[in-house]
Parts: structure tokens; C-alpha cells; sequence
């Protein structure tokens, strides 16, 4: 899995698309198997799907956002939510230049309350900015894969963010081996596992 997008600038000229599409993830921690760009590798292997069924500009992610939760974990880096608003709006302004006046936001952090707002501030005079997924398209995936866990059990480095980094591939999840040989041994132990768990 490749989180870039390799297109050329003669690509994007031969395609003349309309939308772009943004991953927007997060650099923090997953527990004891997942990388801290879980968040990060999602949003894109969900926009990379999305740039596979529909001619769409593919942005390269914005990998830092607001993880300030996970501020006590070793290895998490944030970004204020007016730092992570600020860039967002000057990639809009710039695809406008260039003509790309629609924006598809994919956020994989759960914790990027301010994107609500971009959208919500973007969309006065009219549809220019999406966000996906909502916690219903969630639902419809994990209803989809037969997932066990339910959105609340599961809010993070549980059973949807391990599966859909598994899809991705060994690059993506590198403890795959790890986290499977421990799966196969106790199934229940997934939930266990996410770093939520404690709370809950």
C-alpha cells in the first residue's frame, strides 16, 4: 500500500477532475501493535478506494491533527484544531486556483472535532465540502464485514482499525504477525487490546 498518491501533473491535466479528496489522520498512539499513523493510513486507504471507483484529484494526507486526548502517550503529536481549520482552507483556496472547487475531507481521527465546522463554514453558499465517513457509514462497514464490536466498545485500535490496516496490507500493520499470533490464541482479547479499553 502506498499512502502518496503517484499521479504526474499530466495525469491531473488528462483527467480535468472536479473533486479532490483529502485524508486527514493523526500521529498517536494505537496501543501495542498498531503504528501511530494508523489513523493516517486509514483516511488514505479509504480515499485511495475512492480515487479507484471515481476520477477525483488525490491529495497526499495531512498526517498531524488534533490527538491532544493522547497527549500522555509516548510518540503522539498534535496540532492545534485552528492550525489544522487554517491548512485546510488554504489547500481549498488552492485547488480553487487551479479549478478543484469541491473537497471530499477523509478523516481517519475520530478526534478532528473542527472538521464539522470546516464543512459547516465552507457549505454557506452552497455544497463545496464533504465529509466521510460519518459514524453511519462506520456502521454500514462494520455490519458489512460482520464485525463483533460495536462503534462504542470499539472506538479505537480495536477490531475496525486493525481490519482495515490488515487490508492494506504487511506495510501497513508491520506487527500484523504479532497481533494475528495473539488473535488466533484469544479471539476475545481484541477488545482487551485497544488502548480504550480501560474506560470503558
Amino acid at each position: 500500500m502506498n499512502l502518496l498518491p503517484t499521479a504526474t501533473s499530466t495525469d491531473v491535466q488528462e483527467q480535468q477532475p472536479h473533486v479532490a479528496v483529502l485524508p486527514v489522520g493523526s500521529f498517536e498512539q494505537h496501543g501495542r501493535y498498531l503504528p501511530l499513523i494508523t489513523d493516517t493510513a486509514i483516511a488514505c486507504i479509504i480515499s485511495q478506494e475512492i480515487g479507484d471507483a471515481y476520477p477525483v484529484h488525490l491529495l497526499p494526507p495531512i498526517t498531524m491533527s488534533c490527538s491532544h486526548e493522547h497527549a500522555a502517550f509516548a510518540g503522539t503529536v498534535s496540532i492545534s484544531a485552528k492550525t489544522l481549520y487554517a491548512v485546510i482552507d488554504d489547500i481549498r483556496a488552492s485547488l480553487a486556483r487551479s479549478g478543484i472547487h469541491k473537497l471530499v475531507i477523509v478523516n481517519g481521527h475520530g478526534g478532528n472535532y473542527v472538521l464539522s465546522n470546516v464543512v459547516q463554514e465552507a457549505n454557506v453558499d452552497g455544497p463545496a465540502v464533504s465529509l466521510f465517513p460519518l459514524g453511519a457509514d462506520w456502521d454500514r462497514a462494520r455490519d458489512h464485514a460482520d464485525l463483533v464490536s460495536d462503534r462504542h466498545a470499539d472506538m479505537h485500535a480495536g477490531e475496525i482499525e486493525t481490519s482495515i490496516l490488515l487490508s492494506g496490507g504487511p506495510s501497513a500493520c508491520p506487527h500484523a504477525e504479532s497481533f494475528a499470533t495473539g488473535m488466533r490464541a484469544n479471539p476475545s482479547d481484541l477488545l482487551e487490546r485497544s488502548a480504550y479499553a480501560e474506560f470503558l
